[in-house]
């Protein structure tokens, strides 16, 4: 399953809505998803939603679309 990751560069910085970031990983549940951004990067994951074929398809047009691949 492919996951769209909401997230803030720092969790030393108050969140604001202007520096929310994505990526997009792939994994088997939203708490793996979670785990492997969370224990890869130093990134203060804000949201995690699942993407259907639908979502995924519009996603994959867009210039910034780009799956992230962490090493478990």
């Amino acid at each position: 399953m492919i996951f769209k990751v909401y997230y803030q560069p720092s969790k030393r910085i108050n969140p604001r809505r202007e520096n929310t970031e994505v990526l997009y990983l792939e994994a088997s549940s939203e708490p793996e998803a979670r785990i492997l951004v969370e224990s890869n990067t130093e990134y203060n994951v804000e949201f995690i939603e699942q993407l259907d074929e639908a979502s995924l398809e519009y996603e994959k047009n867009s210039p910034n679309y780009k799956l992230t691949e962490f090493n478990k």
